[in-house]
């Protein structure tokens, strides 16, 4: 099979790029240490900042998907028998302890029912718990419960000697954001999603504590692959020390999918997937589909919802992708076989999105 039907992909991700980043995928391949191709990632590094809002000089992205930028942060900061404190309410939360447990970390989990925020005071309560423990993580975006959890009270952490990390994969350029407001250490994304590139890298910023963190420590990175240090040395050191063969082709598409949203501008683009999001809940709570998270705490640009009473939910998902060619993802955890996910992320979070789901969804259920 060498080809494949168009797909409208209104999933947990990947999203359809934006078609600037489409375009940019034909560029002409530079090699890892080609002068443009460094001076690529200088402009990169320049637009995450503006994008994650942030001053901060290690600001760049890890070649990878979601999952890279989060084992980057937690191997780079994270020493053995040392204390992560991990919000957990969902199956990314869930992932967080898996890695940092994996490295060799004592997870203490605070936790918070599927579907329900984590309250930002019990995070708080858990620090000053274990006032020893190296960082506290929480996911601002559940992707599997379409949950928004609280991040900006716990910048409280910057007067501790804890770290705040932030799970911000399907939150980085759809919801608010703002790492120095919220004094935020270590922040990971994805390109695929909000930023409107395909997948295959990860946007990873530190703060200027958690790099003197990253080079206080008194064992080697877990990863050579995934150190911050080394990559900081790659893409911002003087020397440009080679560190791995870096695909400029994902560069350029990354490039042209941030330069997009800061041309239409950070708030306004929160406000365009707010406006999408909310019509196409509204929309589905009027055709008897549950909405999982209360309306307090939902995310605008990933939706999980249950069927109507009664259906299945696998047949028309799998309908809606051979007959109509559109992509809802399935539910995940507790939520398995009985929840779709549906993403409005980036270039995707449309009226035009809205209505082709919705026709579709009416043909097949009504």
């Amino acid at each position: 099979m060498t080809a494949h039907a168009d797909r409208l992909l209104l999933g947990p991700g990947p999203s359809n790029p934006y078609p600037e980043a489409v375009e940019a995928l034909g560029r002409p391949v530079l090699g890892h240490l080609d002068p443009d191709y460094l001076a690529l990632m200088a402009e990169i590094s320049d637009r995450l900042r503006a994008v994650f809002g942030t001053a901060n000089e290690l600001t760049l992205p890890v070649s990878g998907t979601g999952s890279a930028g989060m084992e980057a942060c937690l191997a780079s900061l994270l020493q053995t028998g040392e204390t992560a404190i991990i919000g957990v309410n969902g199956y990314f939360g869930e992932r967080l302890c898996e890695v940092a447990s994996r490295g060799g970390a004592q997870v203490v989990r605070v936790e918070a029912p599927w579907g329900t925020a984590l309250d930002p005071a019990d995070l708080l309560a858990a620090q000053r718990a274990n006032p020893g423990a190296r960082l506290l993580a929480v996911v601002a975006a559940e992707t599997s419960t379409g949950v928004r959890n609280d991040v900006a009270p716990l910048a409280a952490l910057a007067d501790t000697d804890t770290l705040l990390l932030v799970d911000a994969v399907t939150a980085l350029g759809g919801t608010e954001l703002r790492v120095d407001d919220w004094k935020i250490d270590a922040c990971y994304s994805a390109s695929q999603k909000c930023l409107g590139a395909p997948p295959g890298l990860a946007p990873v910023t530190l703060s200027p504590r958690a790099v003197e963190v990253l080079r206080a420590r008194t064992e080697s990175v877990r990863s050579f692959y995934l150190d911050l240090g080394l990559l900081h040395e790659y893409y911002v050191g003087a020397s440009h020390r080679y560190h791995h063969t870096a695909s400029s082709t994902m560069a350029y598409s990354l490039h042209a999918g941030l330069g997009r949203l800061l041309d239409e501008g950070r708030d306004a683009v929160w406000a365009r997937h707010a406006s999408v999001g909310g019509k196409l809940q509204d929309a589905l709570a009027k055709r008897g589909f549950g909405l999982i998270a209360d309306s307090a705490n939902r995310l605008p640009q990933l939706t999980a919802t249950t069927l109507p009473e009664g259906l299945d939910e696998a047949p028309p998902r799998r309908a809606l992708l051979q007959r109509y060619g559109i992509e809802v993802g399935g539910g995940l955890g507790e939520f398995a076989g009985r929840a779709w996910r549906i993403g409005l992320m980036g270039h995707a979070a449309n009226e035009r999105s809205v209505l082709a789901l919705l026709g579709a969804v009416d043909e097949l259920l009504g």
